[in-house]
Parts: C-alpha cells; sequence; structure tokens
C-alpha cells in the first residue's frame, strides 16, 4: 500500500544523521544514576557531576538495530489481544484525564475509579476501540493503591488490552501481583502477560527523568509490555518548526530506544509520540492542531526508516464538547495518520486538553475509529467487486438495488453509521430533532445497562479484594439520576413541509 508522505529519502537520512549528532555531541541529562551508570558500562561517555551522558552514533546504530519489528498487546481474552503493524491501525482511547463530564449533571468533576468502571463496560462494547488506555484518574484511590485503583476496576470489566503508567516499581510490583491473581496463578500470568504499561522518560528537551526512566530499565529487564512516549511541546521545549521538532523528537526516541535495548536487548517498542505547539499567542497547549497530523506523517515515516511500528495521539481536541471543533479537530489528524501509515492511533474519549472525558465524545469517537479503519481497509478493487457483467445485465435505465449482489454487500460495502444523522429533516425533525451528543448518551447509557459480559467472576474477584485490603469497589454502575433523553415527536408532517416549499416556489416564479 502507498502511504502520504512530506519527506524525501533524503529527508529522512537527514534527519537520522542530525539526531546522531546531537546524541553524541549535546548528549542528554540523565537524572537517573543507575541510567548513567548503564549507558557508561555500554560505551557512552557519562559525566555523573553534570549528569551529562554523551551517546557515540555507532552506539546508537548498534542498540536501535535491536529493536523488534513487532509489538503485542494483549488483553484478558487471548482473542483481543493486538500485534502489529497490521493493515488496520490499532486505535485506542486516551488516558489519565484528572476530570470527567458527569452525565447526570453534565458538569466536569474529578474522575473516580467508578467511572473508571463503567468506561470500562463501555469501550470493552465499542468495536471501534482495540485497546483501552485507562481513561481517566480515580481521585478516591486509597492511600497507597492509586495505580491499583485504576488498574483493577479496568480489568475487572474490559477484556481488550488495558494499558496505562504508574509511578514507580513499588506500583507496578502491585498491579502486575493483580494480573497474576486474574489469571489463577503466577505461572499462568506470565505465560501470557496481559498487562500493559506506558512511561515518558524524556521530558525535552533532551532530559531523562529519574522515576520514568527507572520504570523504563524495569519493564525492559522484566519482560513486562510497555512502550515510551516522547512529548514535546514546539515553541516551549522544541524549534518552532515541523523539522526542528521532529529532529529534536527524534533524538529523544533513539536514545530512549538505546537505553531500553541496554537493558535487555529485543525489548519492543512503539516509536510513540504526543507533539503539540503553543499557540504562541498566549502558550496555550494545542493537541487538536494540525501540524499534529502533520508531524505523524513524518513520524511514520521515520518509523518505517527504523522497521518498528509507528503510533501518535491524533484524535484530540481542545474543544469542551462534542461539537463541530470536536469533530474536526479528532477526525483530521487521525485520517491524515491513516493514509500517512501509523500503526496505533490515541484517540478517544477526551477533550479540553486530555484534561476531561466525556461519554458521548468517546461514542462518537468510536465511530470515527471505524471510519478510520474503513478508509485503511482499502478501495477493494478487483475485476469481480468492478461488476462488469451486473453492469451489462442491469443495462441502461436499470435498478441495481433489486439485484442480489446489492443485498448481499449492503453490510460491508460501506461503513454504516449509527450515531451519525442521515435522516430528512422532516424525520429528524418528527423524532425529536436530536443531537449526536443526546444519541451518544443515550447510546452510552444503553450499553452501560446491560450486563457487563466482561466482569470478572465472584470467585476471583473475592481472591482479590481479600489480597488488597480498602479496594475500590471497581464496580460498573449506572450512576443514579442518569436517564436517557425523551426526544418526543415534533408536529411537523411531511405534507406540510411540501406546501410551504410549493408555495416558495409558487412566490419565486410570481416575483420572475
Amino acid at each position: 500500500m502507498q502511504y502520504f508522505s512530506y519527506l524525501e529519502d533524503d529527508d529522512v537520512a537527514y534527519v537520522h544523521e542530525a539526531s546522531l549528532e546531537i546524541l553524541e555531541e549535546v548528549g542528554l541529562l540523565v537524572r537517573n544514576e543507575k541510567a548513567r551508570r548503564r549507558f557508561a558500562e555500554h560505551g557512552c561517555t557519562v559525566d555523573h557531576e553534570t549528569e551529562m551522558v554523551r551517546i557515540p552514533s555507532a552506539i546508537v546504530e548498534k542498540y536501535r538495530a535491536m529493536v523488534p519489528p513487532t509489538i503485542t498487546l494483549r488483553g484478558r481474552d487471548p482473542a483481543l489481544d493486538v500485534t502489529f503493524p497490521r493493515k488496520l491501525p490499532v486505535i485506542v482511547t486516551a488516558s489519565s484525564a484528572p476530570d470527567i463530564v458527569d452525565p447526570v449533571t453534565g458538569k466536569a468533576r474529578r474522575a473516580t475509579s467508578a467511572d473508571i468502571a463503567n468506561i470500562a463496560h463501555l469501550v470493552n462494547q465499542l468495536p471501534g476501540f482495540d485497546v483501552f488506555s485507562i481513561s481517566t484518574l480515580a481521585d478516591d484511590a486509597p492511600k497507597d493503591q492509586f495505580s491499583l485503583s485504576r488498574f483493577y476496576p479496568a480489568l475487572k470489566n474490559c477484556m481488550k488490552p488495558c494499558r496505562t503508567s504508574v509511578i514507580d516499581v513499588r506500583e507496578a510490583q502491585q498491579v502486575l501481583k493483580l494480573g497474576e491473581m486474574i489469571a489463577g496463578s503466577k505461572e499462568a500470568f506470565w505465560e501470557r502477560p496481559f498487562i500493559n504499561f506506558g512511561y515518558c522518560s524524556i521530558v525535552s528537551p533532551l532530559t531523562m527523568d529519574f522515576d520514568s526512566t527507572e520504570m523504563l530499565m524495569y519493564f525492559a529487564e522484566n519482560d513486562v509490555t510497555a512502550y515510551g512516549t516522547i512529548a514535546p511541546m514546539g515553541g516551549l521545549s522544541t524549534p518552532l518548526s515541523l523539522s526542528g521538532m521532529l529532529t529534536l523528537m527524534n533524538a529523544e526516541w533513539l536514545a530512549a530506544a538505546t537505553l531500553a535495548q541496554m537493558s535487555k536487548a529485543g525489548t519492543a517498542q512503539i516509536y510513540n509520540f504526543l507533539p503539540v505547539f503553543a499557540d504562541m499567542r498566549d502558550g496555550a497547549y494545542a493537541p487538536g492542531a494540525i501540524e499534529i497530523g502533520m508531524m505523524n506523517s513524518a513520524v511514520c515515516q521515520m518509523a518505517r526508516f527504523y522497521n518498528v511500528p509507528a503510533g501518535g495521539y491524533l484524535g484530540l481536541t481542545n474543544s469542551k464538547i462534542p461539537d463541530a471543533q470536536a469533530g474536526f479537530e479528532k477526525g483530521m489528524s487521525p485520517l491524515l495518520g491513516a493514509t500517512s501509515g501509523v500503526d496505533f492511533i490515541v484517540m478517544g474519549g477526551l477533550q479540553d486538553a486530555l484534561m476531561t472525558f466525556d461519554y458521548a465524545q468517546v461514542t462518537i469517537d468510536n465511530e470515527i475509529a471505524q471510519m478510520i479503519k474503513r478508509v485503511r481497509d482499502g478501495f477493494g478493487f478487483s475485476k469481480e467487486s468492478a461488476s462488469l457483467e451486473e453492469i451489462k445485465a442491469t443495462g441502461a435505465a436499470g435498478m441495481f438495488a433489486a439485484n442480489p449482489s446489492t443485498l448481499e454487500r449492503m453490510h460491508t460495502a460501506t461503513f454504516m453509521p449509527e450515531m451519525a444523522d442521515r435522516k430528512l429533516r422532516e424525520q429528524w425533525e418528527q423524532e425529536g430533532a436530536s443531537t449526536i451528543q443526546q444519541r451518544a448518551l443515550n447510546k452510552a447509557l444503553e450499553v452501560l445497562s446491560t450486563s457487563n459480559p466482561a466482569a470478572l467472576d465472584a470467585d476471583t474477584d473475592a481472591r482479590i479484594r481479600a489480597e488488597f485490603d480498602g479496594l475500590v469497589a471497581g464496580d460498573s454502575v449506572v450512576p443514579e439520576g442518569w436517564v436517557p433523553f425523551d426526544f418526543g415527536v415534533e408536529k411537523i408532517t411531511r405534507k406540510k413541509r411540501v406546501n410551504r416549499r410549493r408555495q416558495s416556489s409558487s412566490s419565486t416564479a410570481s416575483a420572475a
């Protein structure tokens, strides 16, 4: 398949060579002593007083070649595991919003573990999403159970791969213990580890912090599935240019990938990024900017150069509601990413620059995700699908609707949206003139009002609760007071609408 691209082969080569030059001549500020020692043991130049590490080009080239070409994210149900690159992009919910739009009041509030349980239940039933990246924080988490209070309700209610980051090794071990208990034994879990983590070890420009770098090494050393994300901000932590951001970000990704391979050769990675450009009028964080999609196109080219999966946070928005702004910001960049060959798209559910989750938004984003996959699935051209004989047989002024092939293809030839409205205006008005936000909230409520097929069995859950004292409930329960929108019936008939149109035409003709 041919992909859209911005860069020529010489441009890609230049970015790579420039990145090597940055790492060898400028280096990185590495706050983690263990990481500095590891770099030194593998041939890098380390100054422990200044905490600077310079990585020779030959070292980078040696270790970046060890990154595998694929990665697998696993879920509780093996049938839902995802290995990529593959033909269709893996589409993921966006994660870690502190707030949620309450579906009863319509106002933003702090998110809790109960919200995570409900979101996990919903995402498990939304076919557009392949991975549940835990959408919110849990404001009600007990002391010393912050990450456990996010992973437990997620894993309890979702069979798909679940992932998020943790603060430190203690939290990671706590969550991995949870996985062992769900699997039934330590051996069963590590035979197929279905918990996935993320980390962000690079703080642009060219800085490795302590905790996330510690987690990078821990995950690699222990064969825990995890991937990093590079998150620069153009104009503040990178040059204010697409090319400058790409060059710096590429150097940072190479540095993180090198340390991961030094920690354990063959550690799977994603060339994953969350670059944003500051709106220089006021410094606003702008993850919905079209330049994010443009950057992703270039990242896809760099990832293919390194033969690794390409990922990006693409369907993000600064909008606070599921409006037109959310629609175009959540549609344009992911579509550009899909046509550029992206393998992994983080896009679902968040608004207000990753600050707030919204049930209506994630249900709408599910439909956007399915459209993106439809685009990547391809045109499907063949001599058979060109239907020459059918065209001949139907002939001039014929009707294809009556042909058996039309019935056979009606559910596969085109994507059939559920949230998008395609009715005539008169029918839409008669059925209450609903908005997509209202329809999406009703859909979310419908899913959450049914029993959850992904819920953990009672015996397993009881063992988990006995192990972790004071653990949050983690059950998916419809929030009290959440009722579906009743759209009513408008007193407008098609006949009256037609009469008005005729009157209007008559008036126009008289005026002429």
